[in-house]
């Protein structure tokens, strides 16, 4: 890596008037790319700092909560790298098996074909060039974000090395007898013809109907209620519970199944609700996971009942109809039947829907793989449990002990063309084989390999060792696992976080697979609602950092980072973003132009002002606190604590009050420009993770060095000038209080005003003339008549306003002001005295009342307090 040399700093440096991204942020991150600062060295003996980015998915296009995490990857990453961390930040793709399946087969129905008319053979090369020519466009939206990841070592869920990778675990898993084949109750979608995992499954609330039909004859009738009224010609049993007397004389008997030639028996299952509905359940044991699990204790026939596309497959008249078409037409015959005990149409109920084609999901009976889960999730949970491994925020520990302890064994099959082909042959003779990377695949006639391919997150889970090339001894390997922080949101935790904790450990002997799991909320708008492409809400953060700068989105979306939150963000935000990195820029540029330098060592204390020893103390404390705040992943917290340093200490105090010292020139004006370059040289530095390209361009300006990517982190110098602190403080309480009462008299931010200072005696004496300069106040001169006295932090400004004001005016308008908060503070005073009133009115609007009044008080003490002071006839 290029290392971070001296160079002889510009003579008179000089800046534009204004910040341009646009004309910055292209350029700078291309030199940080091919200067290699982002390039991890695996021979290195700089202590080891690894992230791997939650893969994209091939299709995908950066959104905000790509740009979220990314920014808060970034911010980690930059950061270790300064302290001296040999820093890889990995980056990849998720080759998102379902979702580019669909993509591409959404462009052969374009053409008026399908996969079929192409073949498996040349469908994958297909999808392979969908993914070379459209794939990989988040990648290229990541570096405009300015990412700093490390090109050199890109990944691809279906590259080679990562394909041997999921061939081994996969091998490793079946001879160890964790992988297993079974017929099981999944998630399968009738349009995508696939299982599909929990995550793929939306559930929202739908408009159904809820009918209660009646089986069997006279005293052997039961009524059953469902959602799903075709399933019932799956029903191979109506289940009660054991104690329920009232169908005691039931249970062990067969009862006739409505609209079929067949009966049913009646079981005793301890599932069963007595309290819910009628206390008696119809059970389709291929068609509902509660019923498949009934079925399995009482032996009950499996019967399926439709097809892959959901059609009806049973003989009878309702073969060859679609679900929904059935469901009506059963419904239509049980009422020509008399069996339609009740219909609640519309029943909102929820119901799941495929996440990529918003198809209604079916539970279905399936033969598929599947990996025996209860001993990786017990290693998973006890990772967590004994510290090896930090969810943060601490308070997401239970949701993921309540998942993980209670982890069902993982359906990990899919019926696509795209993806890990699953490496088992099956011979002539039922002959099974599993086939590892360095195994020779069986050859014959009658040999087939396995049709369906694994789940996408299976290869997934594989990630932070895969990635670094697992299952080879690499020195990568070697040196960067296990990886430090994983980031990702918190709505993945079961899915993802549990998948990589259960295979970490297992594949890499009981390491884990990160340390920390930092854990985000999901972004929103500005008034905390879910952002989606169906809605006008849905933002396209290219469209924010082409209008206000990367950096302004990135110190935006780390500004609302709290953690395990959901983050609220809004234009207005950004813009004010924007306008942060412009008062940088502004400020930096006015103390360049004013002598700020880095040059030299920092002068002694004793040469040094109250002001300076004042922003070296806050500096050193801002340093510490923006520390703790890293380690402990408090990014609004550290982001709030840089703005308000840099926007309120440094450059609205700061610098103004340090004004006087610069245009008086002299020894004052030197030690306070080298005092000011440190500040901002610190400063710039700590800012840099969140906003990299506006302090990499102010940074090298100031100091002449070649990056601030590759420069030293600030650390804490433990200077404390508590005494310095407090008598700043005098200041900025005089300044603000005058400028109220400027304001409050209707005096403009400009206007200057002859004034009388008495600060002899205290800590303030020093600082006269960056008083009068940030007050606005003239001496006073010959005929000067103190017109208001205001008494603030042990001294006395006097001023004379005659001549500035009108006084007789302004008399007029407060007195008018003053007579309508007294109005409304009588009437608000009237009502909360009133007992009938406060008996009726709903809590919310009696607290506004207490407000207006609340406020009415307020204003009362303001006004009055102007017209005291407003100068006598």
């Amino acid at each position: 890596m290029t290392e971070n040399t001296q160079q002889t700093p510009a003579s008179n440096p000089e800046l534009p008037t204004q910040y341009a991204p646009a004309e910055v942020e292209g350029k700078l991150y291309e030199r940080w790319v091919e200067r290699g600062y982002f390039t991890a060295d695996a021979k290195s003996d700089k202590p080891p700092y690894t992230i791997v980015i939650p893969p994209p998915n091939v299709t995908g296009a950066l959104h905000l909560g790509h740009a979220f995490q990314v920014t808060l990857m970034d911010a980690l990453t930059r950061r270790k790298r300064m302290q001296g961390f040999e820093t890889l930040w990995l980056p990849g793709m998720d080759h998102a098996g379902i979702a580019t399946q669909n993509k591409v087969e959404q462009q052969l129905a374009e053409e008026g074909k399908s996969r079929q008319d192409l073949g498996r053979e040349a469908f994958t090369e297909r999808v392979w060039q969908w993914k070379d020519e459209y794939g990989g466009r988040i990648l290229g939206q990541l570096k405009r974000l300015g990412a700093g990841l490390d090109w050199s070592r890109e990944r691809f869920t279906m590259d080679e090395g990562l394909s041997k990778a999921v061939q081994t675990i996969f091998k490793k898993l079946y001879d160890d007898e964790l992988i297993y084949r079974a017929e099981r109750i999944i998630n399968w979608c009738p349009r995508c013809l696939t299982a599909i995992s929990d995550i793929e499954v939306d559930y929202q609330d739908d408009d159904g109907e809820l009918v209660s039909l009646k089986y069997g004859e006279g005293d052997e009738t039961v009524v059953v209620a469902t959602t799903r009224v075709e399933t019932m010609l799956g029903d191979t049993a109506v289940a009660v519970h054991p104690d329920d007397e009232r169908y005691a004389h039931l249970v062990g008997k067969r009862i006739k199944l409505p609209l079929t030639d067949r009966t049913i028996p009646v079981v005793a299952d301890t599932h069963v609700d007595p309290e819910f509905g009628t206390g008696a359940v119809k059970v389709t044991p291929a068609h509902d996971p509660n019923d498949f699990a009934i079925g399995q204790r009482h032996d009950l026939e499996f019967m399926t009942i439709m097809d892959e596309r959901g059609v009806i497959t049973v003989h009878g008249p309702f073969q060859g109809l679609d679900r929904f078409e059935a469901r009506s037409a059963i419904v239509a015959a049980m009422r020509e039947q008399g069996r339609v005990v009740a219909e609640k149409r519309p029943y909102v109920h929820s119901v799941g829907h495929c996440s990529r084609c918003k198809t209604t999901v079916e539970p279905r009976l399936s033969l598929q793989w599947w990996v025996k889960v209860e001993t990786l999730a017990k290693a998973a949970g006890d990772a967590v449990r004994d510290d090896r491994v930090a969810l943060h925020p601490k308070d997401m520990e239970k949701r993921y002990f309540d998942w993980v302890d209670n982890l069902n064994d993982w359906c990990i099959s899919r019926q696509l063309w795209w993806g890990h082909r699953i490496p088992v042959w099956y011979g002539p003779n039922g002959e099974v084989v599993c086939v590892g990377p360095d195994d020779e695949a069986p050859t014959g006639e009658g040999w087939v390999q396995d049709e369906d391919v694994l789940d996408t997150w299976f290869s997934s889970g594989l990630w932070p060792f895969s990635t670094l090339g697992w299952p080879e001894e690499t020195p990568d390997l070697e040196k960067f696992y296990s990886t430090d922080v994983l980031v990702t949101g918190h709505d993945i935790i079961f899915f993802w976080v549990v998948r990589m904790m259960m295979f970490g450990l297992y594949a890499m002997d009981g390491e884990v697979p990160f340390k920390t799991v930092a854990l985000t909320g999901l972004v929103r708008d500005e008034f905390g609602k879910k952002m989606s492409k169906s809605n006008p809400n849905a933002v396209d953060p290219i469209d924010w950092m082409d209008a206000y700068g990367s950096d302004a989105v990135r110190f935006t979306l780390a500004t609302g980072a709290n953690p395990g939150a959901d983050v609220p963000i809004g234009e207005d935000w950004v813009k004010a973003s924007r306008n942060f990195a412009n008062k940088i820029w502004n400020a930096t540029r006015f103390a360049l132009m004013n002598g700020a330098t880095v040059e030299g060592e920092l002068p002694p204390v004793e040469q040094l002002s109250a002001t300076d020893r004042w922003i070296l103390s806050r500096l050193n404390k801002t340093v510490a606190e923006v520390d703790a705040f890293y380690d402990d992943f408090q990014f609004a917290k550290l982001s709030d604590a840089l703005y308000h340093f840099a926007w309120d200490e440094v450059f609205d105090w700061y610098v103004e009050l340090s004004k006087t010292t610069f245009f008086a020139g002299g020894e004052g004006a030197k030690v306070s420009g080298r005092v000011l370059g440190e500040v901002l040289d610190v400063m710039l530095r700590v800012l840099h993770p969140i906003v990299p390209f506006v302090t990499e361009t102010l940074w090298t300006t100031l100091t002449g060095k070649e990056t601030l990517v590759t420069a030293d982190w600030p650390t804490d110098s433990g200077f404390r000038d508590d005494a310095a602190e407090k008598e700043i403080e005098l200041v900025q309480q005089l300044v603000t209080e005058v400028r109220r009462f400027r304001s409050d008299q209707g005096l403009q931010p400009g206007q200057k005003v002859p004034a009388e200072l008495t600060l002899t005696g205290t800590a303030l004496a020093p600082h006269e003339a960056a008083i009068r300069q940030l007050l606005r106040l003239q001496p006073a001169g010959d005929g000067f008549h103190a017109t208001a006295s205001l008494p603030v932090a042990g001294a006395t400004v006097a001023l004379d306003l005659s001549g500035t004001i009108d006084v007789e005016a302004e008399r007029k308008r407060l007195t008018k002001d003053l007579g309508a908060a007294e109005k409304e503070k009588a009437q608000a005073n009237g009502k909360l005295s009133n007992e009938a009133f406060l008996g009726k009115a709903p809590d919310n609007v009696v607290d506004k009342i207490r407000g207006r009044l609340a406020k009415a008080e307020a204003d009362i003490e303001r006004i009055t307090n102007q017209l005291a002071n407003l100068p006598q006839g």
